[in-house]
């Protein structure tokens, strides 16, 4: 259903979200429909995407390029440094700002990204626990994950929270740690503190999607584009700007893998094998995401550009005709 604020109306400010899985072409679209829709109004896209936010991480998360930032300004690209914390609870409020930023100036703001759980923070109105990290808990967390292993630690937080443990994989050790820590600290589940809440957004949710088998080639073709863009070097920068391996930011997909690699422990068609499949699995866990959200109008992301960004445009307008105007 369309979030409603707290009278109980329908929210009044227009945000279009272009989401689904990695390698569907969704900022692609978002430059293409900017441009279909110049007539009626500006757009700007505000991202969502959970490691797009980190500074000199550029290739393996697959920022917009240049060319498309000059096309269609993006916000919440670039935000911290890969050493630099930030919450689920810091990106709600950063998009929060920017969407009524761009609201307030007439623009048409697109939230466009693969991250399944900041989408829902902003579209949804997540409530998002308001634990503090807790350093010296999450050390001991991550030392029971390195000794005992991420599904032991998974297991734990299935004891304590079934519900949340259903929804984060146990692979996703950032996460499953977020978990326990609220648990732990508040004496409560993790899953009774979150839910929906109010927002004044009028949201039109449109999803990318195509078969899986040529989904998982083209992520392919993209990740070896990546090596020839500089991934590896790029990686290495990194580590020798002072940049640890354990940081969070270094276990996203690439570079944890390339690391391995540059420490000796695969070689580099080792590493690009699991980079690759790694990806396919994030996919999995991105359609899992997505797939019950039955506001989402799915489009077939294997169309030409022209034609998606035609079909997106169509959407946008009856949306817009129907809803009311835009800012």
């Amino acid at each position: 259903m369309i979030a409603t604020d707290a009278t109980g109306l329908t929210g009044t400010t227009p945000l279009v979200a272009l989401v689904g899985p990695t390698a569907t072409g969704k900022t692609a679209l978002a430059v293409a429909l900017a441009e279909r829709l110049r007539d009626i109004t500006r757009c700007a896209a505000v991202a969502a995407d959970s490691r797009q936010i980190y500074r000199l991480m550029d290739i393996a998360t697959a920022k917009p390029t240049p060319a498309e930032r000059a096309a269609l300004p993006h916000a919440l690209v670039d935000v911290v440094w890969p050493d630099e914390s930030y919450t689920l609870a810091q990106y709600q409020a950063d998009a929060q700002a920017a969407i009524a930023a761009l609201s307030g100036d007439g623009t048409l703001p697109l939230l466009v990204g693969g991250t399944g759980l900041y989408i829902r923070a902003v579209v949804d109105g997540l409530a998002i626990p308001t634990v503090a990290p807790q350093p010296a808990l999450r050390a001991e967390l991550e030392a029971e994950a390195a000794t005992r292993g991420a599904v032991a630690l998974h297991q734990r937080l299935a004891t304590l929270d079934p519900t949340a443990a259903a929804q984060i994989a146990a692979t996703n050790v950032r996460r499953v740690i977020r978990a326990l820590e609220v648990c732990l600290v508040t004496g409560r589940p993790f899953s009774e503190q979150q839910g929906a809440r109010p927002t004044p957004y009028r949201t039109l949710l449109l999803g990318l999607n195509m078969d899986r088998a040529v989904l998982y080639a083209r992520a392919d073709a993209r990740i070896d584009g990546m090596l020839a863009a500089g991934v590896v070097e790029e990686t290495a920068g990194l580590v020798a700007r002072g940049y640890d391996w354990r940081l969070p930011s270094m276990s996203s997909l690439g570079y944890r893998e390339i690391g391995a690699h540059l420490r000796g422990e695969l070689s580099l068609a080792e590493a690009v094998e699991r980079f690759k499949l790694a990806t396919h699995r994030y996919i999995r866990r991105q359609l899992t995401w997505f797939r019950p959200d039955t506001r989402i109008t799915w489009l077939d992301a294997a169309l030409p550009l022209d034609a998606l960004a035609k079909q997106a445009e169509a959407l946008v307008r009856g949306w817009v005709a129907t809803g009311g105007p835009l800012p």
